[in-house]
């Protein structure tokens, strides 16, 4: 191995150029790394400077364009909201007898909006019928014509007409807004608006932390400013250039582009505009220069500093890496070291282009080959431990399947050895209470054929004894029949297994079960009614099983749910409540689903977290023994290979879920042999 991984003695002449070699790599590498670090860094942070500004500023544009057309909107719908309810007094005509409702409707608008500061309502002729204003006195039927003027004509042709904005006192804003009715007769309405309210509407847009938005008519006067002292002072703002230019461009739909100008204090801003197209007005969004452009001045800071910084970083870098030409040679004596000392993992890595990085492959190449070689042998020693690991498994798994099998085979024995001991004195009581039953019958004749000699109290107490002995008897009758059948049932669960595997229809034997079951609770009682859904997938098919011991499981089921479903009819009290059990088959592919599903009383988890559990019953006592489940269990997941699982909820539902393998040949059944399958 040394003979293959050692280094060819170099010669002297290589060694005495050595130094011309590096002096020209050095000089190559420093002048190569720093120029395309440079022009990459420069480029790269020039275009990112370029494109954040102008991506800002488009940005910046579309803001303002859109906080503009959202003002826009916002009053819009003020104005809006006034007129529809400005429409409503136009409803009735104008008659006699309609006076004094249009007085009511004239008042209950004043009180509901606080914009109109007074109300003038014309007849279909524009004669002035109603006046209601909050600063004048109330003018009932004046008579005063108005047929001529616009805001009788304009609102007739268009049905509304918005008048030009006036200040009232030279201080306060004010807007005519005349609606006109759907009908002829119904005349027209009309509105003196206070525009002070607006300032409501137009100082709760925010514009960053000093921008602003106000509106101007079309004549440019101040309409709604957040300073409402400039809207007082009736300030014209024709004379601004974005006034001026927004006014000349008023024929147009949509709002142009933000533009640098100075606003009215004299500031730099940014200034958008939107029309509102309707009014004639225009809304302005202003936002200072410098707190527009902050984000972006900020950006190109930290971009100018990271460019120094990464330059000075490259030039430093280039020194640093041109210093370091040696590693290669550094690195081919440290890795032919290394892989002569036994590491053949190591690899060199040379990435000069030269004969140095040719020497080096050289290197990997051998160490390679030898890795791979005691790779493999790894692999296999790996693979067989896997094997020894898995097999280890596998026989603690058959040791846990075999002492779980002897366990259940203890209990059954124990089972049926209690069972037995237990079924001689049974049948004595049963066989005993029969005799003594004939007896008392024999006994009862004989009185009968006495009764002429006894005299009536005697007759009474022997009649109440003869009862009492009657009632005695056949609960004892009764209760060791009971007691017999449940140590027949304790006989049949302590069986291990009941026959053989077969190929056995999974609906057939489902339906057996439940036929079986509904007719023998029917035959004990004849008031018992259950409505019984089956929904069974014909894709089910065959299965592998033995079939005994399956019904077993399914006679179990169908049972506890009859049973379920009429403890809550009977202890619920509901008589609209109906009992009803669903049994479905599902083809899983490989394994087949069966569900029960009862309506009944339901079980908590507590319940449900020992339901497998052998001699638990949540039965009164003497109606079950507490193994049906627990063998079921057994018989599905043990003895088939399945799973069962319970999903419940209390007074809603009980579903009990079985998974079953399609095939189990090759499998013994417990008939077949004593020892468990592994």
């Amino acid at each position: 191995m040394s003979e293959a991984v050692s280094l060819p003695r170099r010669p002297s002449a290589d060694a005495a150029t050595a130094p011309k070699v590096r002096g020209r790599l050095f000089r190559k590498y420093v002048m190569l790394f720093v120029a395309v670090v440079l022009v990459a860094l420069l480029a790269n942070g020039l275009f990112e400077i370029w494109f954040s500004y102008q991506e800002h500023r488009a940005s910046l544009v579309r803001i303002q364009h859109e906080q503009a057309v959202a003002a826009a909107a916002k009053i819009e719908q003020f104005v809006k909201e006034i007129q529809s309810e400005l429409g409503w007094t136009t409803q009735l005509p104008w008659t006699a007898d309609t006076l004094e409702q249009h007085s009511f409707d004239a008042l209950r608008l004043l009180r509901q909006v606080p914009a109109i500061t007074e109300l003038s309502q014309l007849d279909a002729t524009g004669h002035e019928r109603l006046r209601v204003s909050r600063l004048d006195t109330n003018v009932i039927d004046s008579k005063a014509d108005f047929s001529r003027e616009p805001k009788f004509v304009e609102a007739v042709a268009h049905k509304v007409w918005y008048g030009p904005v006036y200040f009232r006192g030279g201080s306060e804003p004010y807007m005519t807004l005349a609606v006109a009715g759907a009908r002829r007769d119904a005349g027209v309405s009309i509105a003196e608006v206070n525009l002070k309210l607006i300032w409501d509407v137009v100082s709760q847009i925010k514009v960053g932390e000093n921008g602003r938005a106000y509106v101007v008519d079309g004549m440019g006067r101040l309409i709604a400013h957040p300073d409402i002292s400039l809207v007082l002072r009736d300030t014209d703002l024709s004379q601004l250039p974005q006034v001026r230019a927004a006014r000349s461009e008023m024929s147009g739909a949509t709002a142009q582009q933000a533009q640098a100008v100075r606003d009215i204090q004299g500031r730099e801003v940014l200034s958008a505009h939107a029309p509102i197209q309707q009014l004639g007005w225009l809304v302005f969004v202003e936002l200072p220069l410098g707190e527009a452009y902050a984000p972006l001045y900020a950006s190109i800071e930290r971009s100018g500093a990271l460019l120094f910084a990464g330059l000075l970083l490259a030039i430093l870098a280039g020194l640093f890496l041109a210093r370091k030409m040696v590693v290669p040679i550094q690195a081919l004596r440290a890795g032919a070291a290394r892989i002569g000392g036994g590491d053949l993992a190591q690899r060199i890595t040379v990435k000069t282009g030269d004969e140095l990085e040719a020497l080096a492959d050289q290197f990997n190449d051998m160490a390679g080959r030898l890795h791979a070689s005691y790779a493999e042998l790894e692999s296999r020693v790996k693979a067989r431990t896997q094997d020894l690991a898995r097999s280890l498994e596998d026989l603690k798994a058959a040791q846990n399947r075999l002492i779980q099998s002897e366990k259940m085979a203890s209990l059954g024995q124990l089972t049926a050895g209690i069972a037995h001991e237990i079924k001689n004195p049974l049948n004595f009581v049963n066989n005993f209470a029969g005799l003594s039953a004939d007896l008392l019958a024999e006994l009862k004749d004989m009185v009968a054929k006495t009764s002429g000699n006894t005299d009536p109290a005697t007759r009474a107490e022997i009649d109440d004894i003869m009862a009492t002995l009657v009632t005695n008897l056949g609960k004892i009758g009764e209760h060791g029949r009971r007691a017999d059948g449940i140590v027949k049932s304790m006989l049949l669960h302590s069986r291990g297994g009941s026959g053989e595997l077969q190929d056995t229809d999974l609906n057939a034997l489902i339906e057996d079960a439940l036929v079986l079951t509904y007719h023998g609770l029917r035959a004990q009682d004849q008031s018992f009614n259950i409505t019984i859904e089956r929904d069974y997938d014909p894709a089910a098919g065959m299965i592998s099983a033995v079939p005994q011991d399956l019904t077993r499981v399914f006679l179990n089921l169908i049972s506890n749910g009859f049973y379920a479903a009429n403890k809550r009819k009977r202890d619920g009290g509901d008589p609209q409540f109906s009992p009803r059990l669903k049994v479905s088959t599902r083809n899983l592919g490989g394994k087949l689903e069966v569900r029960v599903r009862d309506n009944g009383v339901g079980i908590s988890d507590e319940v449900r977290a020992k339901l497998f559990m052998p001699f638990f019953t949540t039965k009164p006592t003497g109606e079950g023994t507490g193994l049906g489940l627990s063998i079921s269990y057994e018989i599905v997941t043990r003895e088939h290979g399945g799973s069962i699982a319970v999903e419940s909820q209390l007074g809603e539902f009980t579903e009990f879920i079985l998974t079953l393998p399609r095939g189990l040949r090759g499998v013994k059944s417990p008939a077949e042999s004593k020892e468990p399958t592994i």
